[in-house]
């Protein structure tokens, strides 16, 4: 299979898959503001049909690359996305402690990012 085509919508906070302009994967993630600053993966979905594809692990991937292009680190609150990063260490590095549980408190005052 293909890579799918990975777009990202930062308003939405959308990291979205296609295959062959069909939709059929998401990463749903928020921007941690201000200082520490990161990308943090809440929910990941692949579409019935799509699953063992590698969509979702395509999509952590990209979240993963984009995060490393901004110079910003990641937190998987996402179990996928937690899964995929202790998989691929060499891809996913840790985030600071202290990233991660500004991340956590983000999620726990805003539980609309979920």
């Amino acid at each position: 299979m293909a890579e799918p085509q990975i777009r990202d919508d930062r308003a939405k906070g959308r990291l979205e898959a296609f295959e062959d302009g069909t939709y059929v994967g998401v990463v749903v993630y928020f921007v941690l503001p201000g200082e520490p600053h990161a990308l943090v993966a809440v929910h990941t979905v692949v579409e019935d049909g799509h699953e063992g594809k590698g969509v979702a692990g395509a999509l952590v991937r990209a979240l993963y690359a984009t995060a490393a292009a901004e110079g910003v680190p990641v937190v998987p609150l996402c179990p996928y996305a937690a899964a995929w990063a202790e998989r691929h260490p060499d891809e996913a590095p840790t985030a600071p402690p202290a990233v991660v549980a500004a991340a956590k408190a983000r999620l726990k005052g805003s539980p609309e990012l979920w």
